[in-house]
């Protein structure tokens, strides 16, 4: 069976389950939540606080700046020729770590997070879409500023490029909606979560969007999900030939980073885009990956350092 096919099957019986989908959707887990193992762990619209016992520490070796700006440069002719009117743009950040993955994810009081065979761990403040009751929300988040710059909210707000770029986003993210819900609406536009980020604070602008669902939906979870996917926040506008142009500028397979984990609890479901990840390569060394997303306002060394400042722990 297809990825679509299986995840209808499981939702039409109603049977609990814990999916895990690349960006391409070339590779994705469905577990059944009585067969999990301990080597999968995951937590979804975590409300506790973490008291962090261990001392994590890491340092981080971004890409050269001059690597980056011709790949902005890029992203910026695509732009112009009108291939693209935002592309979220991610690169490679090699890490050390002095803990594992598990610690990573043991000690992060993230919203959602998971951590997979020892292979990646996310912790991430992004939800990709939930259903409950008929109803489908989706939480496009665009848009970041470190919160302790003075009048940080306002000056995020106000800002012409956010504010279109966000946009963008969710009018791209109110069509996906409509393809597989009826009376998509925007029920909260631009509001401002407040994300730990290391050792300092990040105020992020989301908006919240909804639409109504037929009876009896868990029978297309299969439909649902991969008509959604890839995320629209991670990808850009127009989507599909902004995928294209992604996958030729960044020259690295995403993999299983920017693609959605969730579960479906038999009745309902919640998932998370996989952002603020780090990922384990067959030697055992880390890399994160990060970015943000690119109009033809933005401008390359506020992108590159936002790039960085989203590698934290």
């Amino acid at each position: 069976m297809t990825l679509k096919e299986k995840l209808n099957f499981y939702g039409s019986l109603k049977e609990p389950f814990l999916f895990v989908i690349d960006f391409d959707m070339s590779n994705y887990d469905i577990v059944l939540l009585k067969d999990k193992k301990d080597d999968i762990l995951y937590d979804i619209d975590n409300q506790n606080k973490v008291d962090k016992k261990l001392d994590i520490k890491f340092e981080k070796y971004p890409i050269d700046k001059n690597i980056y700006n011709q790949k902005f440069i890029k992203v910026q002719e695509h732009i112009k020729n009108g291939n693209s009117y935002l592309l979220n743009l991610t690169t490679k950040t090699n890490i050390k770590c002095n803990s594992s993955l598990k610690d990573i994810y043991q000690n992060s009081g993230a919203k959602f997070k998971l951590f997979y065979k020892d292979k990646f761990v996310c912790f991430s403040p992004e939800r990709f879409c939930k259903i409950e009751k008929n109803k489908i929300y989706t939480y496009p988040m665009k848009g970041t500023i470190d919160a302790n710059i003075k009048d940080a909210k306002d000056i995020i707000l106000e800002d012409k490029k956010e504010l279109a770029e966000h946009t963008m986003v969710v009018d791209l993210l109110r069509n996906d909606l409509s393809m597989v819900s009826k009376k998509v609406r925007v029920e909260k536009f631009r509001y401002i979560d407040k994300i730990k980020a290391g050792n300092k604070e990040l105020l992020q602008v989301s908006s919240k969007i909804s639409g109504e669902l037929e009876e009896n939906w868990q029978n297309k979870l299969g439909d649902i999900i991969t008509t959604l996917l890839p995320a629209g926040s991670i990808t850009g506008t127009p989507k599909r030939k902004t995928v294209e142009i992604i996958k030729n500028i960044e020259d690295d397979n995403r993999e299983y980073f920017t693609g959605v984990f969730g579960v479906f609890d038999g009745e309902n479901l919640d998932s998370s885009v996989m952002i603020r990840f780090i990922q384990k390569d067959n030697d055992g060394n880390l890399f994160y990956r990060s970015g943000g997303g690119i109009t033809c306002d933005s401008d390359m060394t506020k992108e590159y350092n936002e790039m960085i400042d989203k590698v934290y722990i």
